[in-house]
Parts: C-alpha cells; structure tokens; sequence
C-alpha cells in the first residue's frame, strides 16, 4: 500500500496536475495578504489528504519561496515572510492525518495492529474517526498564527503577477493530467468501498499503478525518484519489531511496569499513549514512535477490555501532529530552510498547537467516538 501510495503520488507530480491545481487556487482566491495565506495553508492540506505531507511540501515550497522573493519580503523579519512558510508547513501537517495518504505511519500503525491482533482499520473508517479534529484544528491553527505574527504588507499584486505567468507557461490542460486525476479519484473510492473487503488497500494501489503504466501516463523513470525505498524497509522492520515485542510478551511486560500502575480507566489510557506520542513525535520519527509505543498500547488494551485499534489511534494520530521543532517532520524541515523563519518561531506558536492539538484530539475521542460505534 505505501508503495503504490508513493508512486500515485508520484504520477500526479510528474504530470503537473497538483501544481496546476495549487497555482490556479492562488491566483484566484488569494485576492489579500490573508487570503493568499489561507489559500495556500488551504491546499497544502487538501493535497495532503491524497498525497505524503512531505511530498506536498516539498512540491509547494519553490513557489511560496518565489512568492515570498516577489513580494520583496526580508529573510527572517517579515512576519508575513513567517506566516507563508509556517501556513505551508502546519496546512500539511493538519491534512496530513486526515487520511493514509497523508504519511506512512497510519498505513505502518495498522498493519502492526493486524500482524498482532488480526484486527485492521478501514480507509473510510479512519477518515470518520479523525476528521471532525482536523476540521476542528484547521480553523484553529490559522487563528494562532494569524495572532502570533503581524500582516506587515498591504498588497499581494506582484505574487500574483507570478502566479499568472506560472499558469500562462504550464499552457492548457491535457490528457495526461486528466487522466492521472481520473486514476487516482477511482484509487480512493475503490479504497473507500473495498478497502477492508477480500481485494485489500494494497491489491487496489497496486492495481492502479499498473493502469498508470498501461495506459502510458507514466515511465518508471518518471516516477521512481518519488519512491523512498528506505522508508518502505524502515516501515517493514517496525512491523516485524512491533510482531517481535508482541509475541514475545515483552510488550506485555512493558505495558505493565511502566503505563499500568499509572493508568486507571480506558480514557486515561488513551489521553496517556496520546500525550506521550504527540510529545515523543517532536524529537523522533514517527515510525520509530509507533514502533515502540503500539505493541505496548495493544498489551495495555487487553487489561482495560479496550478495543486495540482505539488504542492505534490514539498513538497514530498523535503521531503526526509535530509542531515544534524542523526535526519533528519534513514539513517543518523545508519550511525553517527558506530562512525566514527560525526555529524559535516555530517553538513559539508549536507548543501553543501542540497543547491545543492533544486536547482536540482527547475531546473528539471522548465526545465523538461513541457516536459512531467506537465505544471504550
């Protein structure tokens, strides 16, 4: 699954089709210095609802740093320079968890969660779950930055003048970007209604990335820089390590002696794996979080007669939810790189939506789970 997912993601990048989408709803909905902002912050995590957050990142990053240029902005002490890089950081950030397409660690949760349990999460079943708290922290996030840091110019004319010629010079639409769009909304609703069934997540992506070839809408060549080998065998290991700690009851052992005595009730187990993966996630890769913290969370469900794969949320979720720091995600790496912000400007609003982050996430588990069947 998360190598067709890359290479879908690859297809669409390589045809022209997302940066056509982001330029086109620039242009036209970015009429203000704020709404330019939200258009952007807008489709970084639309597109990170279908693509990997750093892919969509890095995609971004080139022309909000020649937005940035045009509008004769000041390295590090614009705050509107701030406001464009850290938008396009926590837009991928927040859509990012929307879906499995958003990253590898929700697609690396669940299948730890099957390898252990047998049990899995559906692709739709996950979306119901997690939307209403991405809803909810997408206004939010906006409001923090929008507060923390000052508007300082009045006009985005020459931004757009660029966004213009980059429209003009991309020409019109063709085949290709009609029909790498048509092969990936087919992926996503076949993964909505059968996802689950006897064909699988995986059997569908693959599936797809065949047609792409048959069709002869991509080359191998085209889309194989887009495919992280080394996060896919990295992914592979945390499975096999999660398996490992699971079977050989040394999952159970730590769940015991380290979270057991501390936590009383399903609720607090879930506020308790979710508080620590969202803060472990700020400092390490979310692999290695949900590497460590899963099978322990799954040995600690049984003791509490939780349901594991509540338990895969409240870890893989969180998981994802890095603020603060340019090591926690791609993201926050590509956006400290343009040099107009620094690393105490993201510390500074990132504790803030951490906080505000983790007791979303807690209120929609606890308030909104239970009505739609998801009991603990």
């Amino acid at each position: 699954f998360i190598l067709g997912a890359f290479m879908l993601a690859g297809a669409v990048m390589h045809s022209g089709l997302s940066n056509r989408i982001a330029l086109v709803i620039m242009d036209r909905f970015g009429a203000s210095p704020k709404r330019l902002l939200l258009s952007i912050y807008l489709i970084a995590a639309v597109l990170s609802c279908v693509m990997s957050e750093h892919a969509v990142a890095a995609m971004l990053f080139p022309i909000v740093f020649e937005i940035a240029k045009s509008l004769g902005l000041k390295p590090g002490a614009s705050g509107y320079g701030k406001l464009l890089f850290l938008t396009l950081a926590w837009g991928c950030i927040i859509g990012g968890v929307a879906t499995f397409l958003g990253g590898a660690r929700v697609p690396l949760a669940v299948g730890m969660l099957k390898e252990i349990t047998g049990e899995t999460i559906g692709f739709l079943d996950y979306t119901i779950a997690v939307l209403p708290a991405v809803v909810v922290l997408l206004p939010v996030g906006f409001l923090i930055l929008t507060t923390a840091f000052k508007i300082d110019i009045e006009s985005v004319d020459k931004a757009h003048e660029l966004l213009k010629k980059k429209i003009h010079a991309m020409g019109k639409i063709g085949y290709v970007e009609y029909a790498v769009g048509g092969v990936l909304g087919l992926t996503i609703l076949a993964w909505v209604l059968w996802g689950t069934a006897a064909v699988g997540l995986a059997t569908i992506a693959l599936i797809s990335v065949v047609l792409l070839f048959v069709l002869k809408l991509v080359r191998w060549k085209d889309i194989e820089e887009y495919v992280n080998w080394g996060i896919i065998l990295m992914y592979g290991g945390a499975i096999i390590l999660g398996s490992a700690l699971d079977k050989s009851g040394a999952a159970g052992w730590l769940a015991e002696k380290t979270l057991g005595e501390w936590i009383s009730s399903p609720w607090a187990a879930v506020a308790a794996f979710s508080l620590l993966a969202i803060l472990l996630t700020e400092g390490m890769s979310n692999a290695a979080v949900i590497a460590m913290l899963l099978p322990v969370g799954i040995g600690l469900s049984e003791r509490f007669f939780i349901d594991a794969s509540i338990v895969t949320y409240a870890i893989a979720v969180p998981a994802g939810l890095a603020f603060t720091l340019p090591m926690s995600t791609p993201a926050n790496a590509i956006a400290v790189s343009s040099n107009y912000l620094t690393v105490k400007d993201m510390l500074k609003v990132g504790v803030i939506m951490v906080l505000v982050s983790w007791v979303v996430f807690n209120l929609t588990a606890r308030f909104y789970w239970p009505l739609v069947g998801m009991g603990y």
